[in-house]
């Protein structure tokens, strides 16, 4: 049997450092962390105890040839603290969204593609959004 500790880290192949970067760095807000001097680009961010690390591979298998927003194909999640801050800021920066408050899932989600194509969701508890209306008519 495998026990599991945490996940530690995704890879996530681009074809453009310096736009992903920008994607990732600038738009998401995530923090670049230190990477090995590997022979090929890339960078790595932190998110809580995990990472992120982006592969320059421009003839990856995983690309999937389009920014087209789809809930179906694979992606990541990530957990944001303000669904409303969140759609906020990603529509101020011109990021196409593909938004579902009432998914089955329990998470009202946000959809995103960085420039190649990776779809990244952004997500909170249904049960948290609710409330945040909630405090807010108080």
């Amino acid at each position: 049997m495998i026990t599991y500790e945490a996940l530690h880290h995704v890879s996530i192949a681009v074809t453009n450092i310096e736009k992903a970067k920008h994607f990732y760095g600038d738009v998401l807000g995530l923090q670049e962390i230190k990477r090995p001097d590997f022979d090929f680009e890339g960078a790595w961010y932190g998110v809580g105890n995990q990472q992120i690390h982006l592969i320059v591979f421009p003839t990856a298998q995983t690309l999937r040839g389009t920014t087209e927003l789809s809930s179906r194909e694979g992606h990541f999640a990530l957990r944001v603290a303000d669904f409303k801050e969140t759609l906020r800021h990603l529509t101020s920066k011109g990021i196409e969204i593909l938004e579902k408050r009432k998914s089955k899932s329990g998470f009202a989600q946000i959809f995103c593609a960085d420039p190649d194509g990776n779809l990244i969701e952004l997500n909170v508890e249904q049960s948290s959004l609710k409330k945040r209306v909630w405090d807010i008519t108080k």
